[in-house]
């Protein structure tokens, strides 16, 4: 053999390759399925072809077309109306909140954690409130505030009262008119009741501050006072956590620990 001849190449140390993951045939037919409707390419009311027809286009059999059909009815993507037929729809601002809190309490947040971005939202909701409101919109919030004082005065149950107390703060958000920050906060919103319950239980003057609270932002947003409608609603959630060192209530504590009720 020649003493020219090229060594043999010695093998180079490489990491491994990882495993490949095959997706389920369901959630493949799934995800072509959302992606062609968040492009665009198939808007709301275009109505699908039948669960068979499906079926044919993916090579599939029917009974996959029908689980990956369940998700994105759950998705909220698709629905079935008067003829049964599925036609695609677009997801409301609040159908994504139940999801997105479950993983909120499945992460096992804090109440703590819950107020500091609550306290970053709200009073902005509240100062694009005052800029945009309009005089329906205005009304719209005073009979929220009317709602409040009528509840107080028949002392109806406290589960209400943090219903009335959620509403209000949800419609501020809607005013707002950034879908952005009302699809941010509504997960809040739904992990705060409990919270606001609990409170009330404990401190039962907190009803009187909330209602008062409440006052000032509509007059704040009535008189299309931006600054003091971020003030107020501020005060407001910084009340809040005050209530929870009053009760003795451990803002650290995960939220599931007592608020999955």
């Amino acid at each position: 053999m020649s003493v020219h001849a090229v060594a043999e190449a010695k093998p180079v140390a490489m990491a491994p390759f990882e495993r490949v993951k095959v997706m389920p045939a369901y959630k493949a037919v799934c995800t072509v399925v959302e992606q062609r409707i968040v492009r665009g390419e198939l808007k709301p009311g275009t109505q699908l072809p039948t669960e068979l027809d499906l079926a044919q286009q993916f090579g599939v059999n029917r009974s996959t077309v029908r689980e990956a059909i369940r998700q994105l009815e759950q998705e909220g993507l698709v629905e079935r109306r008067g003829s049964k037929r599925l036609h695609v729809t677009m997801p409301g601002v609040y159908d994504a909140a139940p999801r997105a809190a479950r993983a909120l309490l499945l992460h096992q947040v804090t109440f703590e954690e819950l107020w500091q971005v609550a306290l970053v939202l709200e009073p902005q909701a509240a100062r694009l409130a005052a800029a945009a409101a309009a005089p329906a919109d205005l009304q719209e919030l005073q009979e929220a505030v009317d709602r409040l004082c009528a509840h107080d005065k028949c002392e109806e149950s406290l589960q209400s009262h943090a219903e009335l107390d959620i509403e209000f703060h949800a419609l501020v958000a809607r005013i707002s008119g950034n879908r952005v920050l009302m699809l941010a906060r509504e997960p809040i919103n739904l992990l705060y009741r409990p919270s606001l319950i609990r409170l009330q239980q404990a401190l039962p003057q907190m009803k009187r501050r909330n209602l008062e609270a409440h006052k000032r932002i509509v007059r704040a947003i009535a008189a299309h006072d931006a600054d003091q409608a971020y003030e107020w609603t501020r005060k407001h959630l910084i009340d809040f956590q005050r209530g929870y060192a009053l009760a003795r209530i451990p803002m650290n504590t995960p939220l599931q620990a007592y608020d999955t009720q």
